[in-house]
């Protein structure tokens, strides 16, 4: 299995800023976490809001603690919000379900970690997400 470095990460995070100043968003945070869990890199631009940042890396870490990307999430949420209310209780609070987090997948489908981004709607802070996992070749699975 291969791993992502830092400098992938760093790239990461700066593609999805790229992408969120071309389509003129909020300020954003975005954070990437390896498979564990643990955060890589996180930024947050000036003026963005002091939750981001929690919010990023619990888009994130919902994605690699569940094993997919937060759409799937966000559905599963949506169909049974009793079993994301345990999802939120057994991680005490670390897991969000939305769209924005993303999962880091190879070109063998192996997961590298999950990118979160959080400052605008959700579609928005997903496509950031896509566009800097895409940047470094990976696939964006956003379940």
């Amino acid at each position: 299995m291969s791993a992502l470095t830092l400098d992938q990460a760093s790239e990461i995070v700066d593609a999805a800023l790229a992408k969120a100043h071309e389509l003129g968003l909020r300020p954003l945070a975005v954070t990437v976490l390896d498979p564990g869990g643990n955060p890589i890199v996180l930024k947050r631009e000036d003026r963005a809001g002091i939750l981001r940042t929690g919010i990023a890396n619990a888009k994130a870490w919902g994605c690699v603690g569940m094993g997919v990307g937060g759409a799937a999430g966000a559905r599963h949420a949506t169909r049974d919000p009793a079993f994301f209310a345990a999802l939120a209780a057994i991680s005490e609070g670390r897991i969000a379900s939305s769209r924005g987090g993303v999962l880091i997948r190879d070109k063998e489908g192996e997961v590298l970690g999950a990118v979160g981004v959080s400052g605008d709607r959700p579609e928005n802070d997903e496509a950031c997400a896509v566009a800097g996992v895409e940047s470094q070749g990976l696939t964006a699975d956003i379940g």
